[in-house]
């Protein structure tokens, strides 16, 4: 199993290394510190535009309270208008990896999000008992065409919906 880890994770912990005393540190961390956080994915087809807005979107508003994955049923990269409209919002997503929602089996997940209907309805079952699965279809400001400012908008609108959805999630669920 392959895992990544954001940017403010690495700062956050002092990892830039695989030495012994780093391995210990990660060993630490997912044995003793992540277990009581609660455990969130977004999916999304290929994990490299909407999951990875929501993704930033939050571990920013949780305030590292939670511990957030992102996934695809596919992998695509990450969309480098993606990480420029969440660097408009002062979120740095640059750090993040796309990965496949296999990578991250065996984790006991405490919400499910789908933010697009291709994933929902094409992504293999993920057991999780007490998940709570959710589903909200964002549109997809890399498919659209345009001019330059009619693209940026697309992105933006995105990244705003994103924003709110998720504003509203914590505050119902009493993770802010």
């Amino acid at each position: 199993m392959t895992i990544s880890y954001s940017k403010e994770e690495v700062t956050k912990w002092g990892w830039i290394s695989n030495s012994w005393t780093e391995q210990k540190k990660l060993k630490t961390y997912y044995k003793e510190i992540k277990p009581a956080m609660k455990n969130i994915l977004v999916l999304c087809t290929g994990n490299s535009c909407r999951s990875q807005m929501a993704h930033g979107y939050l571990n920013a508003l949780s305030k590292g309270k939670l511990a957030v994955y992102s996934a695809g049923i596919e992998t695509h990269g990450l969309n480098p208008g993606a990480v420029s409209i969440m660097a408009e919002d002062e979120i740095d997503i640059s750090g993040h990896t796309s990965n496949h929602v296999d990578e991250y089996e065996g984790i006991a997940w405490d919400y499910i999000i789908t933010v697009c209907d291709h994933a929902k309805e094409n992504c293999p079952f993920i057991p999780s008992k007490s998940a709570r699965r959710l589903h909200h279809n964002f549109s997809d400001p890399s498919k659209v065409e345009g001019t330059k400012e009619e693209i940026h908008q697309a992105f933006e609108n995105t990244r705003n919906e994103i924003r709110e959805y998720l504003q509203n999630f914590l505050k119902e669920e009493g993770l802010n």
